[in-house]
């Protein structure tokens, strides 16, 4: 089975702010409930091509991923999919314009595998409130600037 969870929160900043903040893996622990770390395998600043370590802790487990940007349109949108990690993912961030500031749009989709695969119903479920929570404490940190 595989998951696919989109989350959508606006923002009231402009679309370059929230795009430059969270489009910059290195804040990534200040509004990522579940990341505890951060590291550039490959030298910033982020570019198509670029890889970051990720150390999370996801229902109960620690996970260590690298993601690689695939995708990048400064401002718009910015694709990740990892290199190495437990199971394929990718993660999109969309950056739109509105009249109040910037609608985010986060996806992650992939494809679990072994024991993960077992339990995709219950991490599509988790990985949906874990994005809500990531998606309104970005909104948190940006609005009180």
């Amino acid at each position: 089975m595989a998951v696919d969870v989109i989350t959508q929160l606006e923002i009231a900043r402009p679309r370059e702010l929230v795009a430059s903040f969270a489009g910059d893996p290195t804040n990534a622990p200040e509004w990522y409930v579940n990341i505890k770390s951060v590291e550039w395998k490959t030298a910033p600043p982020i570019a198509i091509g670029s890889e970051v370590a990720f150390v999370a802790h996801f229902l109960g487990r620690r996970m260590a991923y690298t993601y690689r940007v695939i995708e990048l349109v400064p401002g718009e949108r910015l694709v990740m999919s990892t290199a190495e990690g437990p199971f394929p993912m990718e993660t999109t961030y969309l950056w739109e314009t509105t009249r109040a500031g910037t609608l985010m749009t986060l996806r992650n989709r992939g494809e679990p595998a072994g024991f993960s695969k077992l339990v995709a119903p219950i991490m599509a479920t988790a990985m949906r409130r874990a994005n809500r929570k990531d998606l309104e404490k970005l909104k948190s940190v940006l609005e009180s600037r």
